[in-house]
């Protein structure tokens, strides 16, 4: 495990950036939030470029800047439409294990108050639940680690990868 990276993939609402931080802390890694470096980037917020620039552009830019990036023995929360490009799926694979969290859509929904606002890469008339759907079966294709975090606290979650890994 020295030098791979942790990345953490799931819906929005899962807790990738929430737990990511506390996980780093926990192992001694450095966390980097891919969002944020999108938002960074275009000095804007995500919401406003997927609006400036349409869905398709949006995902095209989070990918170049994913591929960009060249991480080592660091936890990484990736924003939740990663999966969309396999591109930087295998990038973000060759120096790191993936671990998805995996919850139930009716956890999400009560999880995700500001869907419109919030910046997820989703069509202006598509539900979570079509979301859902799409991406599910992308994050397990991609998941080396898929940890159940239905019923589970922050401490289990890390505690859990910690196990397995560390």
């Amino acid at each position: 495990m020295k030098d791979k990276n942790i990345v953490l993939i799931g819906m929005p609402g899962s807790g990738k950036s929430t737990i990511g931080v506390l996980l780093a802390k926990t192992i001694n890694k450095p966390f980097i939030d891919t969002d944020l470096l999108i938002q960074q980037k275009e000095n804007d917020y995500l919401q406003n470029i997927i609006k400036r620039k349409g869905i398709h552009g949006f995902l095209s830019l989070e990918e170049s800047i994913i591929l960009e990036t060249d991480f080592k023995n660091h936890v990484i929360a990736t924003g939740g439409s990663v999966v969309y490009s396999e591109r930087s799926m295998t990038h973000l694979k060759k120096d790191g294990i993936v671990v998805y969290f995996d919850l139930p859509l009716e956890i999400i929904e009560k999880r995700i108050k500001n869907i419109k606002t919030r910046g997820i890469a989703m069509g202006p008339d598509q539900s979570l639940e079509s979301l859902y759907c799409t991406r599910k079966p992308l994050y397990e294709k991609y998941s080396d680690l898929t940890i159940k975090c239905c019923d589970k606290d922050i401490e289990d979650i890390i505690s859990e990868i910690v196990k397995k890994f560390f």
